[in-house]
């Protein structure tokens, strides 16, 4: 066979194992609802029901509040999607490597920075230890480690689409710019971020920061949130490499307009909306760690008003059109604080 002849292969070879992933994605996505739980139906050879048809039981019978609170994130979801999305390009296998996977209990959950992750890591370590150890217990460094939770790019096309078609999806997500704020601060601004000051900071102040000290170039330890939202905006940052998750935005990290999510949370609604999720589960008594207090919740908001409000409207209009999508998509509205106009 000659060169050319096996290279043309290879390429077919490619292109079906996309097309056959893309056809997992879509396919559940346009199927009504009651089809879509169907197709979850002897879920592990089990008789209890899986999260999928707990979620559908819910849609059928009469409406909690909260179930309608999540119905309507679907919907707003599924709208917003139509309206601002147009061409996308396959999705790859890497591309799911957020999407994190539960055999046991039918969970597909795509992992946010900066939302809550590291303790939906632990609950998910915890739905499959055999013990049903108690989250809070499980250290960060653990919860982080990598091979602790099979991803959805671990597995074939086939694999991928029969988990993507069975089990329930969720995500939790948050006010864009306090994400960002949060980010800034967690890997910046705190005497433990050493390893991203020095791979991060290092490289944004030899970009942006006229005579820059010697100290500041070796440890990038001082790097002020505006020369922050300049990297974020400097064309050479993603041409260079894709955005650091921490900061990546949720629709490029969950592709949230290419796979169906039957839960959408919000880190402003967590204690309820992990609630909810577990309850689906059939797990209602494993707690999930406890969410920031008000008084925290709080403060966290009026830190990013406090690191935004040095920032020149110019700014704050292009970083919200960087961001606009996850606006857009989880129904967020601009921050009051901003000068947009």
């Amino acid at each position: 066979m000659g060169r050319r002849c096996w290279r043309r292969l290879v390429l077919v070879a490619a292109s079906l194992s996309a097309a056959l992933l893309l056809l997992g994605a879509v396919t559940r996505a346009l199927l009504p609802d009651s089809e879509n739980r169907v197709l979850g139906s002897g879920w592990l050879g089990e008789k209890r029901r899986s999260p999928l048809q707990m979620l559908y039981d819910l849609d059928q019978g009469p409406s909690s509040a909260l179930a309608e609170v999540h119905r309507e994130r679907r919907s707003l979801l599924r709208r917003a999607c139509s309206r601002h999305t147009r061409r996308q390009r396959l999705l790859q296998p890497e591309d799911l490597r957020h999407v994190l996977v539960d055999d046991a209990h039918g969970l597909l959950y795509c992992y946010v920075p900066k939302v809550a992750c590291t303790n939906w890591k632990r609950v998910m370590l915890a739905l499959s230890s055999p013990g049903g150890q108690d989250p809070q217990a499980i250290p960060a460094q653990e919860a982080h480690a990598p091979g602790r939770l099979l991803s959805l790019a671990d597995f074939g096309p086939n694999e991928i689409n029969r988990r993507l078609r069975n089990y329930l999806a969720f995500l939790f997500v948050r006010e864009p710019f306090e994400r960002l704020a949060s980010a800034y601060y967690n890997k910046f601004a705190q005497p433990y971020s050493a390893f991203f000051q020095r791979l991060y900071g290092t490289r944004i102040v030899r970009r942006l920061r006229p005579h820059p000290q010697p100290e500041a170039l070796a440890r990038g330890h001082d790097v002020r949130f505006a020369e922050f939202l300049a990297y974020l905006l400097d064309p050479r940052t993603r041409r260079d490499e894709p955005f650091n998750e921490h900061w990546e935005r949720v629709h490029a990290l969950c592709h949230p307009c290419r796979l169906r999510y039957d839960v959408v949370g919000k880190f402003e609604t967590l204690a309820e909306d992990a609630a909810f999720v577990l309850g689906l589960v059939g797990m209602p008594d494993l707690r999930f760690p406890a969410p920031p207090s008000r008084t925290k919740a709080a403060t966290m908001h009026d830190q990013a008003i406090r690191l935004f409000q040095d920032i020149s409207p110019f700014y704050q209009r292009r970083l919200f059109d960087l961001y606009k999508m996850d606006f857009l998509l989880f129904n967020y509205s601009a921050p009051s604080y901003l000068r947009l106009h």
